[in-house]
């Protein structure tokens, strides 16, 4: 494990148990019949959370509607209201640009909607409501005499200096009066943490009538100067997150579309420096991101994944599963989980029982790679390679029937590296080709029509092949002689009558236990 990967655990784990102890957190928001997001409910469990899923899907309103939240002492009320972070157009179409016929005006369609909270605020559990009928007004669910909790509020949303008239209004700075304020070094610490270089000093331009400047100084050998116009995205980006949080305590911080600009290493480390920031000053965090870099950074419990239903157009919050969310974001999973087994025999088997589970568990195809032509004795040196990589975590081992004395050894080599690894056995106690055989003579006529038999070809077939393979198929070389006879006489090969072994006894439940445990192995997998 890398040693950012270590630092994570770590703050996750001291965030878990702070946050026992909190006595102020937005605990819920839901959102209705807004910005095409009908009722959507987003339960928050962990101090620093991350909104993720494609473009479309609801981030930036979820993240917006938090803003709604609480009352800011230190802003006007107005300023994070709904009606400021949610306004609506209305324009009347009169003059040369429009014909007669287009008369009346222009104006966003205006939805009952509804911003419900509910809070931990000073120990004590409320919730409140905004309404917008006419105009928009608050509730508090019953509570008499209640009025909207008071905290710090910091939102940041994505603003670079490209728009042309926010460029000619920075400019216009060289040529006014302006101010100077020098930026605290202590509120570079997060900054420096994170960005390559030390900032000598580091200044905020500004004036009444325009957007202020940052003006860095840099020391050293590469000492230098430079205004925020010669700075990344992603160095503005730290800078002004750094400076604005930095000085705040059990505030509500939102940021959107954090990762912008970032590297993906940057990116992890800015997130472990929220974390440790939220952990240091009851800071609650929510950013909204496209990075499952970023997503990876958090707990299952902090990643909130939302996507839109195809059919119905509803935003919903996601099962958190990683080949879902990279699905989502980059139209495939970038992951892979592997199953190894020891032969194609073996390997039809598999794929018949994830030909069932696939479908019940929203799986494609490419996202299990099945592995094979590996004897049973291999498989302590594949669990050795596999954990000094650190890469157990992607596979799942599966051994035959008569390999079960091996499952307390194998497990035994993946924990030297820290990792358990359950090994999993096909049915039966024997290898694949006798159980398939036995299978398919107990229940001749449920395969006679699968096959494309009638019940008295199947049975005159197998008579004829078992007596092929000396009278009785017991062992594995008598049931490999029948097998690879049957099969050929149906045009198909031993793999593909596994196939369809195993996926008519996972339809039937005639290998339950087997199915249970490979379900179990793909759950944990995908929520890794």
């Amino acid at each position: 494990m890398s040693l950012i990967a270590n630092e994570l655990r770590e703050v996750w784990d001291a965030l878990r148990a702070n946050n026992r102890s909190r006595d102020d957190s937005l605990s819920e928001v839901r959102v209705k019949r807004l910005r095409g997001i009908q009722d959507l409910r987003v339960p928050i469990e962990y101090p620093v959370s991350v909104l993720a899923g494609p473009n479309g899907c609801g981030k930036s309103t979820v993240l917006l509607a938090c803003a709604c939240a609480y009352r800011d002492p230190n802003r006007s009320p107005k300023e994070l209201a709904p009606s400021s972070l949610f306004p609506n157009f209305t324009a009347s179409r009169r003059g040369t640009l429009f014909s007669a016929g287009q008369q009346g005006t222009l104006s966003d369609a205006l939805d009952e909607t509804e911003l419900e909270f509910h809070y931990l605020h000073g120990g004590e559990r409320l919730s409140m409501v905004w309404r917008r009928g006419k105009s928009w007004s608050r509730s508090f669910m019953g509570r008499k005499g209640g009025s909207q909790p008071q905290r710090g509020v910091y939102l940041r949303t994505l603003a670079n200096l490209t728009n042309p008239s926010e460029v000619r209004s920075v400019l216009q700075l060289g040529r006014k009066q302006f101010q100077t304020e020098t930026v605290e070094p202590n509120l570079l610490i997060f900054a420096h943490r994170i960005l390559p270089w030390r900032y000598r000093n580091l200044s905020v331009i500004s004036a009444k009538s325009a957007n202020d400047l940052l003006f860095a100084e840099i020391g050293g050998a590469n000492e230098t100067s430079y205004s925020e116009f010669h700075m990344s995205s992603g160095e503005r980006t730290i800078l002004r997150i750094s400076k604005d949080i930095s000085h705040l305590e059990n505030a509500l911080v939102l940021i959107d579309e954090v990762d912008t600009g970032l590297h993906p290493y940057t990116q992890q480390q800015a997130m472990l420096e929220l974390q440790r920031s939220a952990l240091r000053r009851g800071l609650q965090i929510i950013v909204a991101s496209h990075s499952p870099v970023v997503l990876d950074t958090v707990p299952p419990e902090a990643r909130i994944f939302l996507d839109r239903e195809e059919t119905t157009g509803n935003v919903v919050r996601m099962p958190l599963y990683r080949d879902i969310f990279q699905k989502a974001l980059y139209g495939q999973s970038r992951d892979q989980l592997s199953v190894l087994c020891e032969d194609e025999v073996a390997e039809g088997l598999i794929r018949g029982v994830l030909d069932v589970l696939n479908v019940e568990m929203g799986l494609r195809h490419e996202d299990v790679v099945i592995g094979r032509n590996t004897g049973r004795d291999e498989f302590a040196s594949h669990i050795r390679t596999l954990g000094k990589f650190g890469k157990l975590k992607d596979f799942i081992f599966v051994l035959d029937g008569d390999s079960r004395d091996r499952k307390g050894p194998l497990q035994a080599i993946a924990e030297q590296f820290g990792h358990r690894v359950v090994p999993l056995f096909l049915p039966g106690e024997t290898p694949p080709e006798p159980w398939i055989w036995e299978t398919l003579q107990s229940h001749r006529g449920e395969y006679a029509t699968r096959l494309g038999l009638s019940v008295s070809d199947i049975e005159r077939t197998m008579q004829e092949f078992a007596q092929l393979a000396g009278g009785a198929v017991h062992g594995r070389d008598e049931a490999k002689t029948a097998l690879g006879a049957f099969a050929a006489r149906l045009n198909r090969t031993v793999p593909e009558v596994a196939r369809i072994v195993g996926q008519k006894e996972a339809e039937d439940g005639r290998v339950a236990e087997f199915m249970v445990e490979l379900r179990e192995q793909i759950s944990a997998w995908r929520q890794l």
